[in-house]
């Protein structure tokens, strides 16, 4: 790809990444390839771009193996939390929570208000985390 359109950069990386996917059987596109190589490796003749791919792929595994053991930590505590809740239709919130990568309180299941306070609930309590770090039109995750 890159011998053909040497520009192409991110599209080779997805492409590249698509194939590792392929070739393991997965059903996702994880994104190792594009997130562990530099543009200037990308640069690299043969061999040393294959060595390039290779560490890239290691550091970025072993990053995305601790994002994932940090994820299920954070899921498992929500799940734990989850009954402490006395809101109505907390339980759909919290399955929203742990389905989407980012919920803002109005598409809870709830009123504005009480979708608020009990996003400020799981805050406080540690289950969720504020993404945006503004005062308005927040999002909150696992």
């Amino acid at each position: 790809m890159l011998r053909e359109a040497p520009r192409a950069d991110v599209p080779g990386l997805i492409l590249a990444d698509a194939a590792l996917a392929q070739a393991l059987g997965w059903d996702h596109l994880v994104p190792l390839l594009a997130s562990g190589l530099k543009r200037a490796e990308l640069r690299e003749p043969g061999e040393d771009l294959r060595l390039a791919c290779h560490r890239a792929l290691t550091s970025s595994a072993a990053e995305a193996v601790r994002l994932a053991a940090d994820l299920a930590r954070r899921a498992a505590y929500l799940k734990a939390v989850a009954p402490k809740l006395r809101a109505k239709r907390a339980g759909d919130a919290v399955e929203m929570f742990l389905t989407r990568d980012a919920v803002a309180p109005s598409e809870l299941p709830m009123q504005d208000r009480a979708a608020r306070r009990l996003c400020d609930r799981l805050v406080d309590l540690g289950a969720i985390r504020e993404l945006t770090g503004r005062d308005t039109f927040r999002l909150y995750g696992v």
